[in-house]
Formats: C-alpha cells, structure tokens, sequence
C-alpha cells in the first residue's frame, strides 16, 4: 500500500466487531478502514490463551501488512488473551512505531464518572469472563470508588444473535435468565457493561429485564469516543492514517456467509473479499 493509503485496521474473529465498525465509521467518517473477520476460526472464547494469541497476531500482521498504521482489536476475547503480549512482546521487534489498541480499557475508563454505588456487572461470553480482564482493569482505574465487580457468563447470547433469533421467545428466556443471575449476586449493580461486541444488538432486549435506573454501556460509543480522544492526543497517527472515506472487508469465511451476516450488523449490503491467515 502507498502512504497515501493507510487505513486504520478493524479486527475480529466473527462479527460483532462490525458493532465498533460501525461506530467507528459513524463517529469518524473521514478514515479509510479495512475490516478483517477471522470467522473461519471463530469462536475464539472457548480457544487458550495461547491459540487465540497466535491467531490475533496473524491477522494483526496481515492488517499491517495492508499498510495500516493503527489496528483495533474489537473483540473482547482478543483483547482479554492476546493484546498485551503483542503490545510488548511483538510490536517492538515488527514496527514500534504502528499501534494495537483494545476494546477493554476503553469501555471502562467511562465506569468511575456513571456509577454511583460503585457496584459494576460485566456480562460477556465465557472466555472474556473466565480471563478476568474486566474486573483486573476496573481495579486499576478507581479502586477507591469502584467497589464490586460482579461477572455473568452468557453462552447463549452470540448464537442467538448469529443466527437472527434476537426477537424470538428463547432470546427473551436466555437474557432475563442471565440478568437475574447477575442481580441475584449483587443487587446493588447500577452499571452493567455489555462486554461482548454481539450483544449491541440484544440491547433493546437486555434493556427490558434491567432493573429501573441502572445504566447500560454499550462498547461501540465509547470506543469510538476514545478513538477520537486518542487521534487528537497523537496527532502523528492521525496524519499517517489515509483520509478517503475508503471501507474494505475481508473474511476467512465463505464470501456470501460473510456479506449476508455483514449486511445485518451494518444495516447495508457489504462487498467482501476472502483471504487466508
């Protein structure tokens, strides 16, 4: 890619990182991005630390690859299991001067300015539960205010969206089961983080069984958001990324599976080109 091509890289391994893509898009338009989703290999929350790290590398080095300077590894799972090692231990030797960032800390930066008892829920799917991330990155912001990380693991949650159940009997059954499990462990929640990008689009229905006055944050607003924040605070990055308004997707998966499940996330046709990691 020629300099005046350098998008920013958007990564992961289905599609509910097209959730923080279309953020991404909404809030700054003005950027050429490259969409990659690895889901041939998907899921990735129930795969080891060390197979989802050696999996996120390789689409990281392909975006680079591309010629994006910056990539955003929107997916919890890649976030939790893989960011910190690529961040110091690959990025150094690859190109010190390209930048990895994640979903996780940005999504709870925002946490000690909405809660008031400092009582946080965090629902995701079992592998971003089981890492620990949210509550071990919640510790380090406000640990005097933030009082309580209390954690649901929700399994069923991506299928349903995956598989268009969202307004069906069974996607109400699982979302109140889910939420009435966390509340029954600390019913002092006032925040809740969605910590999984599929679940943007079961909002209305998590929205339904939350108990009155507690605060939903949803991770594409934020991240986009901090995106932002972070091009105006590195102003050498923002000019290194190309400014056509240029979007480009790539998928490990079947090129027609991809462009119909694209389609329902974004809310418009996609056009996708099929690659191999």
């Amino acid at each position: 890619m020629t300099l005046q091509n350098q998008p920013i890289g958007v990564f992961d391994s289905g599609y509910g990182g097209l959730t923080i893509f279309k953020e991404l898009t909404r809030q700054l338009p003005q950027y050429d991005y490259i969409y990659l989703g690895d889901n041939a290999r998907t899921p990735y929350g129930s795969r080891s630390f060390e197979v989802v790290y050696q999996y996120t590398l390789e689409a990281v080095s392909w975006l680079f690859a591309q010629g994006c300077p910056l990539v955003i590894l929107a997916c919890n799972t890649a976030s939790a299991k893989a960011l910190r090692s690529i961040q110091q231990r690959d990025l150094p030797i690859i190109d010190p001067s390209r930048r990895v960032l994640g979903v996780i800390r940005p999504s709870v930066e925002v946490i000690p300015e909405i809660t008031r008892s400092g009582h946080i829920g965090v629902l995701g799917t079992v592998g971003t539960i089981l890492s620990e991330s949210y509550p071990l990155e919640i510790a380090k912001i406000a640990p005097e205010r933030l009082l309580s990380v209390t954690q649901e693991a929700c399994p069923m949650w991506v299928p349903i969206v995956e598989n268009n159940e969202i307004e069906t009997p069974g996607a109400d059954f699982f979302v109140k089961k889910n939420i009435d499990n966390l509340f029954a462990k600390d019913n002092l929640i006032d925040t809740v983080i969605l910590g999984c990008t599929h679940y943007p689009l079961l909002s209305h229905v998590i929205r339904k069984y939350l108990p009155e006055g507690v605060t939903l944050l949803e991770q594409g607003t934020i991240v986009a958001g901090k995106l932002d924040d972070y091009l105006k605070r590195h102003p050498d990055m923002a000019v290194r990324c190309s400014k056509n308004q240029n979007r480009q997707f790539f998928t490990t998966e079947s090129v027609e599976v991809f462009e119909q499940r694209a389609g329902f996330f974004l809310g418009n046709e996609v056009n996708a080109i099929h690659i191999k990691l």
